[in-house]
């Protein structure tokens, strides 16, 4: 894993030189990414920087042209939208001196930026508001522009108090049953449960006052655990001065092993009132691959999961991409990273393959497959424990 802190550095104040412009770098047939149906114009694939950091990719990778060539081609597909986070180490810079490199054929005003605040470490938080300002002010100048079109409270489950019966498994019964436990009983919208709740809101009005100043455009949350993210939302919204989040982005809940993203979306926009949501990360972190990273938190028995799924589905990344692609079509804009050119042609062509409905009675009956591996495994619909 490369070094962030290094690579930080030796992006700073990076001159990149323009690459070569081949056959490679042109969008197949001139196709155009579509935009979604949500009030934010974002379009239907986002660009995930978090490829952009040690976590992801070497720092030679990273200090290679493969990074400004895939944000390139990615913009004339019509991918003009770019997801990153102080978090993902260099990732900020790296963004910020390809798309200055870039601004001849794509101004700023030509794209999205959204980015994330309160993380800077895997236990280093803060959301208090002079940090979240001073992270927002910092973002500004790592992504060189002079405002950004949303910025999250990033991972807000390590924040928030855990109001939940269980820390992993399914959760779908938080939307019934099990509300109460969950806190998403009627009648508990401002309730506030603890300390970190009071942060959150704290850090959101903070937020509110970068949006009137023009620096932010759209404010929002992210995380992990599905109902705390709706808890959240709830919460904001029933909380003085009444007024929902605009973005929520989750990552991990829209994919083959685990879809229970479709089953909350309606309770983000009906009782929280969230004007667009986000699905990321349709390969689970890498998981649904076959080569799975070795930080990542999936326990034995559902890695062994995969090892059965690559056997009937050999190429599970194409798969995984196009089964996401279909849940959220043109309505939830799907977020998913590309190390290089190659990435980006083949999430086009599976996206083209999935809603021009190219092989999709062979595509559906693997993905049922697929699905009923992880259903036998016991691992269906399993979300892991998040913090």
């Amino acid at each position: 894993m490369s070094d962030n802190t290094n690579l930080s550095k030796a992006f700073r104040h990076r001159v990149l030189e323009y690459p070569p412009d081949s056959k490679e770098d042109k969008p197949i047939d001139g196709y155009q990414v579509p935009t979604s149906d949500g009030p934010l114009g974002l379009p239907a694939l986002v660009f995930g920087c978090a490829v952009f950091s040690g976590q992801y990719n070497s720092e030679d990778h990273i200090l290679s042209q493969e990074g400004i060539r895939a944000v390139r081609l990615g913009l004339r597909y019509g991918i003009r939208a770019f997801d990153t986070s102080r978090y993902y180490g260099p990732s900020e810079y790296v963004l910020g001196n390809i798309l200055s490199t870039l601004k001849d054929e794509f101004p700023r005003s030509s794209y999205q930026i959204t980015t994330k605040c309160g993380r800077f470490g895997l236990d280093d938080f803060d959301y208090s508001p002079a940090r979240i300002r001073q992270c927002v002010l910092e973002s500004l100048e790592r992504l060189q522009t002079t405002y950004l079109d949303a910025v999250y409270l990033h991972d807000v489950e390590f924040i928030a108090p855990q109001v939940m019966p269980k820390t992993d498994g399914n959760h779908v019964t938080a939307l019934g049953a099990d509300a109460a436990a969950y806190g998403l009983a009627q009648g508990d919208e401002a309730k506030v449960h603890g300390e970190g709740d009071q942060k959150i809101l704290d850090a959101i009005a903070e937020l509110r006052k970068l949006k009137q100043e023009g620096i932010v455009r759209n404010i929002g949350i992210t995380g992990y655990p599905l109902p705390t993210l709706l808890r959240l939302a709830i919460l904001v919204n029933g909380t003085l001065p009444y007024e929902p989040v605009d973005v929520i982005l989750s990552y991990s809940h829209l994919t083959l092993q685990n879809s229970t993203f479709n089953a909350f979306a309606p309770y983000f926009y009906e009782r929280a009132k969230v004007k667009q949501l986000l699905a990321a990360s349709p390969l689970s972190m890498g998981l649904l691959t076959p080569k799975p990273p070795s930080w990542h938190p999936a326990p034995d028995l559902l890695r062994s999961a995969v090892i059965d799924a690559l056997k009937i589905a050999p190429d599970l990344p194409n798969l995984a991409l196009g089964y996401a692609a279909r849940q959220t079509g043109t309505k939830t804009p799907l977020v998913g990273g590309f190390s290089n050119v190659r990435e980006v042609h083949n999430c086009v062509k599976v996206w083209r393959e999935v809603h021009e409905t190219k092989n999709s009675d062979e595509r559906i009956q693997q993905e049922k497959d697929v699905i009923g591996l992880f259903e036998e495994a016991k691992y269906l619909d399993w979300s892991w424990n998040s913090p």
